[in-house]
């Protein structure tokens, strides 16, 4: 199973939104909103990503990929020296107070931009403990998917223009999911621990398998580590140092991130829930989802679909 692609697309709480940007002049845009993480690819040209979200000013080349955790709080420019303006995240990408073509003056960049929703509430700790900004060189990805679906991205953007087709979202799920797995491969190769190692620990990522193909499942610590080869006790404590909670922990986390899904993407009963994520009742699942988000099942279901105006 895919233990990175399931965990990010089960805290997307809606389809991600792309727009394609040409970028004239000198620009300099620092993104802000509170909508979930932004992706950004650059298609031609090129363009910086500045402090305080790096280090120290960072160049970005075609075929560069940007992922802010957040969405918000993170300048990218045509040069560490441009002005400044604040651009929403959200805005449509003609409302952007950039600067404009002249006389039919080529534009120097062009930038996909994707944002995706992601539930707040309650994060993963694989998403949470990522830094506010990833950026992977074109050149880190050479030979591997995430490339190849930035080379896609690329070919669809040129068939489509500014419209964007259908196909574009569905790549920038791939986007995020390959995004994320390099990421976490380039940390485990420099000796990161926690999730960078979870990640790659045999019995750990077996164990994690096994809870999101069978979430509802009677797990005990005793299962989980037969499941992953290895004594209880040292399952225990590998997976607690690794991810930063107790086994039974995570799994009521994962119970808690499917219902929520569930309740926001289904008409289901919530007794049909319930059983879905291993609760025998509505009224014991009810308890276990309040702790988890501060709202009953039911009001979180309402507060989402009047969010969206359903």
């Amino acid at each position: 199973m895919d233990v990175v692609g399931n965990i990010a697309m089960s805290m997307r709480t809606s389809k991600p939104v792309a727009r394609l940007k040409d970028l004239y002049g000198s620009w300099g845009m620092r993104l802000t909103g509170d909508q979930g993480a932004g992706l950004h690819v650059v298609l031609e040209g090129a363009a910086w990503i500045l402090p305080p979200a790096v280090p120290a000013p960072v160049q970005l080349g075609v075929g560069d990929v940007v992922f802010a955790r957040t969405g918000e709080g993170y300048t990218l420019a045509s040069h560490p020296d441009s002005p400044i303006v604040e651009v929403s995240s959200m805005a449509p990408v003609d409302q952007w107070p950039l600067p404009k073509p002249v006389d039919g003056q080529a534009s120097g960049t062009v930038l996909l931009c994707g944002v995706y929703a992601l539930d707040r509430a309650r994060p993963h700790p694989l998403i949470a403990g990522l830094p506010s900004v990833i950026h992977l060189p074109a050149r880190a990805a050479i030979g591997e998917p995430l490339r190849s679906v930035v080379d896609l991205l690329g070919a669809e953007v040129a068939r489509d223009g500014p419209e964007l087709g259908a196909a574009v979202p569905a790549l920038l799920d791939l986007l995020m999911i390959y995004t994320l797995r390099t990421w976490y491969a380039r940390e485990a190769e420099r000796g990161a621990q926690g999730w960078a190692r979870a990640l790659r620990d045999p019995a750990i990522r077996k164990a994690l398998e096994r809870i999101e193909q069978s979430p509802a499942d009677p797990w005990t610590v005793g299962s989980l580590a037969v499941a992953g080869g290895v004594s209880r006790t040292v399952f225990a404590r590998q997976f607690r140092e690794l991810t930063g909670e107790p086994p039974l922990a995570y799994v009521t986390r994962w119970r808690m991130m499917i219902a929520a899904r569930l309740l926001r993407d289904t008409d289901l009963a919530l007794e049909a829930v319930a059983a879905q994520v291993g609760y025998g009742s509505a009224f014991a699942f009810g308890k276990a989802f309040k702790r988890a988000f501060g709202d009953a099942p039911g009001a979180y279901r309402r507060e989402y679909r009047d969010h969206l105006g359903r």
